[in-house]
């Protein structure tokens, strides 16, 4: 049961009375806990009523009005009581959200959903025709398309100030330590637990480059690999954890390398408040220590589970006859995508503050910024995670649903090009990506 079971009473619907609109939170992780984030930051827009997650310190920490241990426990409360709020947030693990996506579209709510959208392309193509079935708004958190930089980088496409475009070059550094956190010892390491990478993380990456663009991803050859993280390649005489390691001070993957560093920098936040979290403690050095020596976080690079990719390449061709190429690679620094654009009468250079644009036309080079950002969760995305929960509240509080940038054609359709690099990448095919 919940700890606290009965609902407020149902506000005024703000679309009429000019209230916040009201928000409930499925899933109250990292990422979840960052959307409720700008909900308490703007209490004269948004109102958290109600969380549901099966841990109490998540749903202590969300801060919501009602608590419930599930979203079955809140699909319960709106059969007794009708809807208890104008919209979901639903920031679930990967392979658990079509079905309350569609039990909670169907009750009525306007639903704000982390991507991948699920697994497999049978699932996708179910939760959006359903989510589309019932009519209600629908937004999926593709948040780089909601960033400062993207708005730039769209402007200069937009403008014509490259001419015709003809390619893009765009390189995701998820960077070494990153990789090791989510991809090798984390929640994302497998593609059974989770999906492959190029979905669980690049999806970003594809939807980014058609949205600026303007074009659909048509075609996708892909290669990729787990190259490095593999029990071949660990130091003569490492150990299973990190801890017991006579050798982990020559690794750059070292637990206490990346963890012990990371509490004193950032007082406890992600990734720390994770790693503590796997082991039920509060985010200090003791409870840091512990979650090393016995959970998942401690364990040696070279010796976990993993399967997921640690370097690909996507070859693309979009529509108009525009090529592309993304590489997503775990051997790099932490820090922004890069990007080149190509056009007929100039080129584009961004990363992700900046873009340096030259004019084949007078050779002349121009710089414009949007200034210092963050480039991943634990930043905000670059300010994509406020201004997706912004756009998401304001399109519930205006009936305006061009708010939302990423919708679910949108969204199926950087999925659907995810799908196809993964089968180009196991079979060695060139793939056709199908228009829905």
């Amino acid at each position: 049961m919940p700890e606290t079971h009965s609902p407020a009473a149902a506000a005024p619907d703000p679309r009429t009375a000019g209230g916040p609109v009201r928000i409930a939170l499925v899933g109250a992780g990292n990422r979840g806990l960052t959307y409720a984030g700008w909900i308490h930051e703007h209490p004269d827009r948004a109102r958290l009523v109600a969380v549901a997650d099966p841990d109490p310190g998540a749903r202590a920490a969300a801060r919501a009005d009602t608590q419930y241990t599930g979203w079955q426990e809140l699909l319960a409360a709106t059969e007794r009581t009708g809807r208890l709020a104008d919209g979901v947030i639903l920031a679930t693990q990967d392979r658990e959200h079509v079905e309350p996506v569609l039990a909670l579209a169907r009750a009525g709510y306007a639903v704000m959903t982390e991507k991948p959208l699920a697994p497999t392309e049978e699932e996708c193509r179910t939760l959006v025709a359903g989510v589309e079935a019932t009519g209600v708004p629908f937004a999926v958190c593709h948040v780089m398309r909601y960033t400062p930089y993207t708005d730039l980088v769209r402007e200069v496409v937009a403008d014509g100030m490259l001419g015709r475009i003809t390619g893009v070059e765009h390189l995701e550094p998820v960077g070494w330590w990153h990789f090791a956190h989510s991809y090798v010892r984390g929640p994302w390491r497998r593609a059974d637990l989770s999906s492959p990478i190029i979905l669980a993380k690049s999806s970003h990456d594809l939807d980014w480059i058609a949205y600026v663009t303007g074009r659909r991803i048509e075609t996708v050859a892909s290669f990729g690999e787990l190259t490095h993280f593999r029990p071949e390649n660990a130091p003569a005489g490492a150990t299973d954890t990190c801890l017991t390691c006579p050798v982990e001070p020559g690794c750059p993957y070292s637990a206490g390398k990346l963890y012990y560093p990371a509490l004193r920098s950032t007082g406890g936040a992600w990734p720390i408040s994770h790693v503590t979290a796997a082991a039920h403690g509060p985010a200090d050095e003791p409870a840091l220590t512990e979650a090393l020596r016995t959970g998942p976080y401690g364990r040696c690079v070279y010796h976990c589970d993993n399967d997921v990719v640690d370097h690909q390449v996507v070859a693309m061709r979009l529509s108009g006859g525009v090529t592309a190429t993304l590489t997503m690679s775990a051997f790099t620094e932490q820090t922004h995508r890069q990007t080149r654009i190509f056009g007929s009468h100039g080129r584009l250079r961004g990363d992700g503050e900046q873009v340096v644009v030259h004019d084949f036309r007078d050779d002349t080079v121009t710089v414009r910024t949007t200034g210092p950002s963050g480039s991943n969760a634990a930043d905000g995305h670059g300010g994509g995670d406020m201004a997706l929960t912004e756009a998401f509240v304001t399109a519930l509080a205006t009936g305006d649903r061009s708010h939302i940038r990423s919708g679910p054609a949108e969204s199926l359709g950087s999925h659907l090009a995810a799908f196809a690099a993964e089968r180009s990448r196991r079979h060695g095919t060139v793939e056709t990506v199908p228009p829905r």
